[in-house]
């Protein structure tokens, strides 16, 4: 399995920007996808994740402002980030997890400023 992130970039404060990830290999065993997200020191931390029945859950500091979707046709998962604040500033890695192992895409940089 293979992901490949893009989308990062610069926003201002309460703008938005959309993070796609393209996901490829043999995908059959992946059962949850997502998004983590690292700031500057600190280890990956959940930002949202889907399944395949589309049960999403998110982190507390994002819920209201991103959403999280897939597009099976594309084989491709989508980070919707609204109303982004400073704090959001990190690099952001999609996953893919089956019962055996995760994998990860290289991350993205995303970087709000006020």
């Amino acid at each position: 399995v293979q992901l490949q992130a893009s989308g990062g970039g610069s926003a201002l404060s309460g703008g938005s920007l959309r993070l796609p990830c393209e996901i490829s290999g043999d995908r059959s065993r992946i059962t949850l996808m997502g998004w983590y997200r690292r700031f500057p020191g600190k280890e990956r931390d959940m930002v949202a994740e889907i399944n395949v029945f589309d049960y999403t859950n998110y982190a507390n500091s994002v819920k209201g402002r991103f959403t999280v979707s897939r597009d099976a046709a594309k084989n491709t998962i989508f980070l919707q980030m609204n109303s982004l604040k400073p704090d959001d500033t990190a690099v952001y890695y999609c996953y893919a997890k089956t019962l055996a192992r995760q994998y990860w895409g290289k991350g993205t940089l995303v970087t709000v400023s006020s």
